[in-house]
């Protein structure tokens, strides 16, 4: 094989690569020996046809087969021996070819840039993390132990009241009708929670155990039976018991109920608690510090046929209008994208199956009872395994850039914390909405003109 560099302009470059016919015909003649073997035809045992025959019948998908495996290990040896950082799929333009020749063929190549990466000593990001004050969780531990109540008998003949729990048995119907689902037992529910049905808890308000009591309520509007959504039922509720709360004692016993060691091992969870619910908003501005320097401080030319397929991928969206600002947009993605990519092969910084796996497990965890439907999704979508891998693989891009960096490490309070995410949430929705008007002005205009 012969390879050499045709012509290089900026980004793009053609190789022109020569195959000597010799090494064709070898080819030839391995995969006619494959068919000679496999080919059944009639008048012929399995794997004696004649090499004649199979050639004047399969000659041409032969021929075919060769040069398309030929042009496909041959273009990645020379983009390999050539060590071009290439940016999409080359373009392939056959020059000669047909049986007895050499086979001559360039491809053009759209070319990654050369990325000069700058010290990361140059760059400073604040690292955030929070201060948890006794008064937030000791209201944090207050309203678990009112969530978690204990219930007790309720003493003599009394009615229920709102925060009593009751216990009963139901029979319902739809018009008159019983249902899949429509008998009850044990039922217990909190009065004054509306988790049952909506208004549903207002009528067992007053109620004595032992007493029967007919309750109509209207099925959620998501009720697997369509046919029997928001429909209106009659409940025939008999009601076994009636309990009253009893008021939690914060203490180990407490907290071993909830999974705990002691009190102090729970206390401890709650702050970590708190804390990741605003760690992970808090890391994102980090995150966005971060990758508006890297990508302000490094100058590179982008490969026009990244930014066209982008686009092209968008503009199918009928939703997203493209405009001057959209272009930005992906061209900044893209510019990101390829430093941080440079990054990571310049560290060595790789993802692992087990890496991936764990990630999976994580979401397995996230959505408990729906465990299949998560690993069928990956097993099926490739692409989402490749879309996870592509996301870890940033994020430890990330953790490494944080590790070598200028780092300011800041302390926020709890409602610190909250005033800088909704500053940064309420200026993302800000821009989001300029960009929105500008689209709106850009349409208005075009009616105006148009009527002139």
């Amino acid at each position: 094989m012969k390879v050499e560099i045709n012509s290089k302009k900026g980004l793009k470059t053609t190789l022109s690569i020569v195959i000597d016919k010799a090494e064709i015909k070898k080819q030839l003649e391995i995969k006619l020996s494959e068919y000679q073997k496999q080919i059944d035809l009639k008048g012929f045992r399995k794997g004696k046809v004649p090499s004649l025959v199979i050639k004047n019948q399969f000659g041409k998908a032969i021929y075919g087969e060769v040069i398309d495996k030929i042009l496909k290990e041959s273009t990645t040896k020379a983009i390999q021996d050539k060590k071009l950082k290439v940016a999409g799929q080359p373009k392939i333009d056959l020059k000669t070819f047909g049986e007895g020749k050499d086979l001559n063929f360039e491809i053009q190549l759209d070319l990654l840039p050369e990325i000069k990466l700058l010290p990361f000593e140059k760059f400073t990001a604040t690292n955030y993390s929070i201060k948890v004050s006794k008064e937030e969780l000791d209201s944090r531990l207050k309203n678990i132990a009112n969530e978690y109540k204990d219930f007790e008998d309720k003493q003599g003949d009394s009615k229920s009241e709102v925060g009593d729990q009751v216990v009963f048995d139901y029979q319902a119907t739809v018009d008159e009708k019983e249902f899949e689902g429509s008998k009850g037992q044990g039922v217990a529910i909190e009065l004054g929670k509306d988790l049952f049905l909506k208004d549903f808890d207002k009528q067992l308000v007053g109620v004595k155990k032992n007493e029967k009591k007919k309750v109509t309520a209207f099925l959620p509007q998501n009720h697997p039976n369509k046919e029997l959504a928001n429909k209106k039922t009659v409940f025939n509720c008999e009601i076994k018991n009636i309990k009253i709360s009893k008021k939690n004692k914060l203490d180990d016993s407490f907290a071993k109920k909830l999974g705990a060691k002691d009190l102090s091992d729970l206390t401890q969870k709650i702050k970590d608690q708190i804390s990741s619910q605003y760690l992970m908003a808090l890391n994102s501005i980090t995150k966005n510090e971060i990758l508006d320097q890297f990508e302000k401080s490094h100058k590179i030319e982008i490969p026009k046929n990244l930014i066209d397929n982008e686009m092209k991928a968008i503009s199918s969206n009928p939703n997203i209008k493209m405009d001057n600002k959209n272009i930005h947009q992906i061209e900044k993605r893209i510019k990101l994208g390829l430093i941080l990519n440079e990054c990571g092969e310049a560290n060595k910084i790789k993802v692992t199956e087990d890496e991936i796996k764990q990630e999976i497990q994580k979401q397995v965890k996230s959505m408990p009872g729906q465990e299949k439907l998560v690993f069928d999704y990956y097993q099926k979508n490739p692409s989402a395994t490749q879309q996870l891998q592509s996301s870890i693989y940033e994020e430890k891009i990330i953790k490494f850039i944080k590790s070598k960096i200028n780092l300011k490490n800041k302390e926020l309070s709890v409602k610190e914390a909250e005033t800088m995410i909704t500053k940064f949430n309420d200026t993302n929705k800000e821009k989001s909405a300029q960009q929105l008007k500008k689209k709106e002005t850009k349409s208005e205009k075009s009616k105006k003109i148009s009527k002139k």
